[in-house]
């Protein structure tokens, strides 16, 4: 399932998805698959994509 949630919070911090995986130390290609829904990431990993976008868990990573 892609993860709009990330991609949104993401585009209004004005962040590609370079500078994102630069700040969580990942590649941008990680940080892609994780939008497109082809990679679950750690909960570390999540945590860290969290605190760089300052959003909850349940805000990003929470399926309704």
């Amino acid at each position: 399932m892609k993860n709009l949630k990330l991609k949104s919070a993401r585009a209004s911090f004005d962040m590609s998805q370079q500078e994102l995986a630069d700040k969580v130390g990942v590649s941008r290609q990680t940080i892609n698959a994780i939008e497109k829904g082809d990679y679950n990431p750690t909960i570390n990993l999540c945590i860290a994509i969290c605190k760089a976008l300052n959003k909850t868990l349940d805000e990003l990573f929470w399926e309704e």
